[in-house]
C-alpha cells in the first residue's frame, strides 16, 4: 500500500481515542457516516449519540498532539506494501466477522490481505501442549490447509504455533501453491508491529511473508493479559468452525469455543486420555455438543467439503499395522519423537495412529508427553 488513502488518517484518529470502545465507534459511524463526518459533527450532536463524556473525549482527541503523532506513525507504517488497514467501510471486510459479536472497526494487517476472503478453520489449544498434541495440531493443520482451508490461530506457544507451522507446509517452494492451498492467519493480542511471544519471532516472520497477521490493537500496543481473550472473538469470527486440540478446563481455548458457538460456528474437539488434564477441556466440549473428531475427514464432511482432503493426511494404512505399532512401543513409557526414531515413521503419521490406539484403550498418555502401552 505505497500511497495510503488520506481518509485512513480519520479512521486511525477515531480508533486511537482512549476510552471510546468499539460499540461507541460503530454507533457514531451509523449516525454520522464516515469518520471525517464524525469529527465534523457538533459536540451537542455527538453527546446525543454517545454521551457527554465521550463527546469530550472525541473533541479532545481531534486536537491532541499525541494522537496526531500516533496517526502519523501509522501512516508511515502503511507505506510498506505488506502493511494494510482494514475498516468497516471496506468491501473486503470479512462478512463472517462483520456478522459476528462486536466486530472491530479497524484491523491492522501484515501480509496477504486476500486470505481474509478464503474459507477458514480455527485451530486452538493449550500453550503447554504435549508432544502428541503438537504433532496432532501440525498434521491436522497441514491437511486442512492442503484441502483449501485457511488455518486461523493466535500465535501463542504450543498448539497455536504448531497449527501455524502445519499450515505453512504448503508455502511456496513446497509441492503446493498458496493460491490453491489455505495458508494461515495469526490473530494477535499486541500491535501488528510487535511479535509476542518472542520465541515465535521466526514463525511470525514466516506468517507475514506467506500468510497474514491480524490485530485490532493500535501499533506499539504491548502484550496485556486482557488483550488475548478479547482477540479470541476475531479468531472464531473469521472461521467456519473451531477445532480444539488439548485444553485444560480453564483454558482460553474454551473461550474461543464458546464464542464460536454463540456465533453459530461449528465446534470440533479432539479427544484424549481420560488421565490427561489437557484432555478434560476437550471432553467437556464434547459433552456440551461439540463434534468429536479423530480424522480430518470428520471436519471436512461437516463443512460440506467431503473428498477434498486428497493426500493431505496419510492414514493408518500407510504406516505399520496396529499390532506392529503396539509391539514397537514396548512396555516402558516413550515419547512420540523417540518412537518415530525407533520405527522410522514421521511424527505426523504416528500421531493419527496413536490416537486410534488410545481410543481403543491400547495405550495411554502420561505426564510429560510420554506414551505407554496398556498391558491387559
Amino acid at each position: 500500500m505505497p500511497n495510503p488513502s488520506p481518509g485512513l488518517a480519520h479512521w486511525l484518529r477515531l480508533g486511537l481515542i482512549a476510552g471510546i470502545g468499539d460499540s461507541t465507534i460503530r454507533k457514531l459511524l451509523a449516525t454520522f457516516g464516515l469518520p471525517e463526518q464524525v469529527f465534523a459533527a457538533t459536540r451537542t450532536d455527538i453527546a446525543q449519540v454517545a454521551g457527554e463524556v465521550q463527546a469530550d473525549r472525541l473533541r479532545a482527541a481531534a486536537a491532541s498532539p499525541d494522537v496526531a503523532n500516533a496517526v502519523e506513525h501509522a501512516m508511515r507504517w502503511l507505506e510498506a506494501p505488506e502493511n494494510h488497514l482494514l475498516t468497516l467501510a471496506d468491501a473486503d471486510y470479512p462478512r463472517d466477522l462483520l456478522d459476528a459479536t462486536d466486530p472491530p472497526p479497524l484491523l491492522y494487517l501484515k501480509g496477504r490481505r486476500e486470505l481474509l476472503g478464503k474459507r477458514a478453520i480455527a485451530i486452538v489449544g493449550s500453550r503447554n501442549a504435549t508432544a502428541q498434541g503438537i504433532a496432532n495440531a501440525e498434521s491436522f493443520a497441514a491437511a486442512l490447509s492442503r484441502a483449501g482451508l485457511c488455518v486461523v490461530s493466535g500465535l501463542a506457544l504450543g498448539i497455536d504455533a504448531a497449527a501455524h507451522r502445519g499450515a505453512l507446509r504448503n508455502a511456496p517452494g513446497t509441492d503446493r501453491d498458496l493460491t490453491t492451498s489455505g495458508s494461515t492467519i495469526a490473530v494477535i493480542g499486541t500491535g501488528a508491529d510487535i511479535v509476542y511471544p518472542a520465541r515465535n519471532r521466526d514463525l511470525a516472520h514466516a506468517i507475514a511473508e506467506n500468510g497474514l497477521i491480524v490485530s485490532e490493537f493500535a501499533l506499539a500496543t504491548p502484550a496485556a493479559a486482557a488483550n488475548f481473550p478479547r482477540r479470541n472473538r476475531i479468531i472464531s469470527g473469521l472461521s467456519k468452525g473451531v477445532l480444539v486440540i488439548e485444553a485444560a478446563l480453564r483454558s482460553g481455548s474454551l473461550i474461543t469455543a464458546r464464542l464460536a458457538g454463540e456465533q453459530g460456528r461449528d465446534v470440533f474437539a479432539l479427544p484424549g486420555s481420560i488421565h490427561s488434564p489437557l484432555a478434560k477441556g476437550c471432553h467437556q466440549l464434547i459433552k456440551q455438543g461439540a463434534k468429536l473428531v479423530d480424522s480430518v475427514e470428520d471436519i471436512l464432511d461437516e463443512l460440506g467439503m467431503a473428498g477434498t482432503a486428497g493426500d493431505a493426511l496419510p492414514g493408518p494404512s500407510q504406516g505399520p499395522s496396529r499390532n506392529a505399532l503396539v509391539e514397537a512401543l514396548g512396555h516402558d513409557p516413550i515419547s512420540i519423537d523417540a518412537l518415530g526414531e525407533r520405527t522410522g515413521i514421521a511424527v505426523h503419521l504416528l500421531s493419527a495412529q496413536l490416537l486410534e490406539l488410545e481410543l481403543a484403550g491400547q495405550i495411554a498418555q502420561l505426564p510429560g508427553g510420554l506414551i505407554q502401552r496398556i498391558t491387559r
